[in-house]
């Protein structure tokens, strides 16, 4: 599990495709230094450590997570976030971020806000559904709270820390982004999606809870 702050801004040293993709990165050494088996959230994405030293480590993309992100499109020199896994006790700062990225989404537009500056990110439906205003979203695995939300399109805020810390500063209008919405809502869809039928298709008691309550009361 993660959390969404960002730790350390890394570089793709290497891209190799032989049976699958196989990506190297290039980072600032961690105070403890990481270890392989360990997982690291490189642009919101899950993966393994499979080989690494102070200043580097390699993973293997699965063919599912090549369709679902960003990650085969890295060349050499991009830039990218990249989170370790939180243990028991950590300080937990942003929202619960799991690394299983729903989908991607586009920039549609980037507007300056003083010394801040907002981004409109079109993405699918299904996102934009289980997204809330002042909710949380994971892009490109930053933890943002939403400003803005329509059937197909969402809103963040991003402060100069953030822009600098992170690459959402380098963002531009036509760019492709990782997107994991909030488990909490996700949860509560499938909850209301499957309300009033058991396991095994019968009939069970309703909880109440149904669509139209969690349009009502703000989570749709």
């Amino acid at each position: 599990m993660f959390t969404g702050l960002i730790q350390k801004v890394g570089r793709v040293k290497r891209v190799s495709r032989g049976k699958g993709l196989v990506l190297e990165f290039a980072f600032e050494p961690w105070p403890e230094p990481l270890v392989k088996g360990e997982s690291v959230a490189v642009n919101g994405v899950c993966l393994t450590v499979v080989d690494c030293d102070r200043t580097r480590f390699t993973a293997d993309v699965l063919g599912e997570t090549e369709t679902r992100t960003g990650l085969a499109e890295l060349l050499p020199g991009a830039r990218v976030n990249l989170e370790r896994a939180m243990r028991a006790g950590d300080r937990f700062g942003g929202h619960v971020v799991q690394g299983h990225v729903d989908g991607r989404g586009t920039v549609a537009a980037k507007v300056a806000k003083g010394r801040d500056f907002a981004l409109k990110i079109a993405c699918p439906r299904a996102i934009a559904a289980a997204t809330v205003m002042k909710g949380s979203i994971a892009v490109n695995g930053v933890s943002l709270t939403v400003s803005g939300l329509g059937d197909d399109w969402l809103q963040v805020d991003v402060i100069p820390t953030t822009a600098a810390e992170t690459n959402l500063g380098a963002l531009r209008a036509g760019d492709k982004v990782n997107l994991e919405s909030d488990v909490l809502g996700k949860y509560a869809i499938r909850r209301a999606e499957t309300d009033g039928a058991s396991e095994d298709g019968q009939e069970a008691a309703s909880s109440g809870l149904t669509m139209d309550m969690l349009a009502e009361n703000g989570f749709l």
